[in-house]
């Protein structure tokens, strides 16, 4: 139990001694904290126009201070309009500069009650009326852009200076704290609501921001994991191609060299050994796929099922017609399997965003590349939004960007959507061991 006390004790002293350097990091400096911006005009871009309303506010509230402070407290003019004047200059100062405006409103009440005459026994001292509602303005403006434990501060010193004051110049005058304090105190706690009501809503905002930008990545991730699996299938092929073809070549040769064996063999163990390593991470990327067994060991899709795509389209109900340009050719898997599955994505993308529409697809084979162009007309009205987060367009742009091509996808100018991507693509060589036929 004397334990407990003497560590209680210890912490209450270590609290008592650190009032004078918490005081003098919160209230002998110049410092705010800056209110935060958001998307919606913010306290910078009103600056102006608060500047304005509080100077003639400030105004207002001087002329009568003024007339109080010389016919009822007794200064002398010249003392009245400067104090005055400083005073509601505070008011004004206090939004960019809440602490010295503190000290100022602040040091001007001492100053008035020093130098104050009261001229009748119910004079309020040491605030005249205009000079409390200044005193109240300047502490909510402070509540408004310091930490909380600050404007509390403030709060007590400015209540504990008007009580001593007050009881030492009032003399036999009325004398009552308990009103100045309740109207001090309320004006802090509204001001720390709305800053506490601010810094709510912008960790909010920038919580939501972070929320998104994390979906973004796991949804970019996710469809990177999408294209690795298939593009999967394609790679494992040509390795087993390999490992099949080095198996075989020495028995096309007659008497083949020993070396020639040991090569071969060595080229056909890589092509295992990779293969194996193809299918271990094949598990990895396929450890959450929610597909089936026999789902997954389909064959990756190339243009020669287009218009079986097509098909299947025009039969959800979709006009859609198909033209290609220029001489079809095989091209190398990857580029076959990622034009498919463009035309594909961009075919769902109609069916979801603008069904009953008339759909057009477009290939062009060109000498280096394969020009993909798909287009709707516009719709009759605004299909409703969808609930869930489609892949589509970032999956066409990874599709693109891996096989170093270019994507553009936008509105045509009759209100429809186009979607175009051009692909580098090299015709396939023939196997190295395959004939061709003479005449």
């Amino acid at each position: 139990m004397q334990k407990g006390e003497t560590g209680a004790g210890a912490r209450f002293v270590a609290a008592l001694r650190a009032v004078p350097r918490n005081l003098r990091d919160d209230l002998w400096t110049t410092a705010h904290d800056p209110l935060s911006r958001t998307e919606r005009p913010g306290w910078r871009d009103w600056m102006p126009a608060f500047a304005l309303v509080l100077g003639f506010t400030a105004a207002l509230i001087a002329i009568p201070n003024v007339n109080q402070l010389t016919a009822v407290y007794g200064l002398n003019m010249s003392y009245a309009v400067l104090l005055g004047g400083l005073q509601s200059a505070a008011l004004v100062l206090a939004l960019v500069r809440p602490v010295p405006a503190w000290w100022a409103v602040t040091i001007a009440m001492v100053i008035v009650t020093a130098l104050a005459e009261p001229r009748a026994p119910d004079v309020f001292l040491p605030w005249t009326g205009p000079g409390l509602a200044l005193q109240a303005g300047v502490l909510l403006l402070l509540a408004l852009r310091v930490r909380p434990r600050a404007a509390v501060e403030a709060l007590l010193i400015s209540i504990l200076v008007g009580l001593a004051g007050g009881l030492f110049v009032s003399r036999a005058h009325d004398y009552d704290i308990g009103a100045a304090a309740a109207i001090l105190t309320t004006v802090v706690v509204i001001g720390a609501a709305l800053r506490a009501s601010r810094v709510a809503r912008t960790e909010l905002v920038m919580q939501e921001e972070l929320t998104a930008e994390e979906r973004a990545r796991r949804t970019l991730l996710e469809e990177r994991n999408r294209i690795a699996r298939e593009l999967h299938d394609v790679l494992a092929h040509h390795m087993s191609l390999i490992s099949i073809q080095a198996q075989v070549a020495p028995h096309l040769v007659e008497d083949p060299p020993d070396e020639l064996k040991e090569n071969l063999a060595a080229i056909r163990e890589n092509a295992v050994e990779a293969l194996t390593e193809l299918r271990r991470v094949l598990g990895v990327l396929r450890s959450e796929d929610p597909l089936s067994e026999g789902a997954r060991h389909t064959p990756q899709p190339t243009l020669d099922r287009l218009d079986e795509l097509v098909g299947n389209v025009r039969d959800a109900g979709q006009t859609v017609t198909a033209r290609t340009t220029g001489e079809p050719r095989p091209l190398s898997p990857g580029v076959e399997l990622s034009a498919f599955r463009i035309v594909q994505e961009a075919l769902s993308n109609v069916m979801r965003h603008a069904p009953g529409t008339e759909a057009r697809v477009e290939l062009g084979y060109e000498p280096h590349a394969l020009a993909i162009r798909v287009t709707n007309t516009a719709p009759a009205e605004p299909a409703p939004p969808s609930r869930t987060a489609g892949h589509g367009l970032l999956g066409m742009r990874e599709r693109t960007t891996m096989l170093g091509g270019e994507l553009a996808v936008g509105s045509t100018p009759d209100g429809g959507y186009e979607v175009t991507a051009i692909l580098p693509a090299t015709p396939r060589k023939p196997p190295a061991n395959q004939v061709e036929d003479t005449p």
